[in-house]
């Protein structure tokens, strides 16, 4: 089961637009149907925020947004501890909505797609951690993958 970051729906809405990629969404739309794909309500909020028509795409597919529980709220702020992030100091990684995005996978057992940069040399610092690599680190362990390798993982073919 898939959580898709804004990132990565923002990227399919703008590169694979619906008018010239129909059978794409309607794969999603099957997907989301049978739960295979969710959103943290903190992710859907930001595709409403940035593309208001993904998101009422999302809406009339029925997408499941997962809202922020206690638990979710204590997984964010261990991660952020785990960061050295005190306060609300953050750096130029993660946000307080990615750290709510990861902890949302986390607790609830789901692979995160998402776009955010990779970085191969990671900083030095951890508060400047994008979401792969947060994921990423052995404390956290939530699995991730981008757009295209979720397409590709899938081997779903569209004519």
């Amino acid at each position: 089961m898939q959580e898709f970051d804004a990132s990565s729906m923002i990227y399919a809405w703008d590169n694979y637009p619906e008018a010239q990629f129909p059978g794409l969404w309607a794969w999603f739309g099957e997907r989301i149907n049978a739960g295979l794909i969710r959103m943290s309500a903190v992710a859907f909020d930001e595709v409403d925020h940035k593309v208001p028509e993904c998101s009422a795409w999302l809406r009339d597919a029925n997408l499941e947004r997962l809202p922020v529980s206690e638990a979710i709220l204590l997984e964010a702020f261990r991660i952020k501890g785990l960061l050295g992030i005190v306060e609300d100091r953050f750096g130029s990684g993660v946000g307080e909505n990615d750290l709510l995005i990861i902890a949302t996978a986390k607790i609830h057992g789901h692979e995160l797609v998402t776009d955010e940069k990779f970085q191969a040399a990671l900083p030095r610092q951890m508060a400047n951690y994008k979401i792969p690599a947060v994921c990423g680190m052995p404390t956290v362990g939530v699995p991730w993958i981008n757009f295209i390798g979720y397409l590709k993982r899938s081997e779903a073919v569209f004519g």
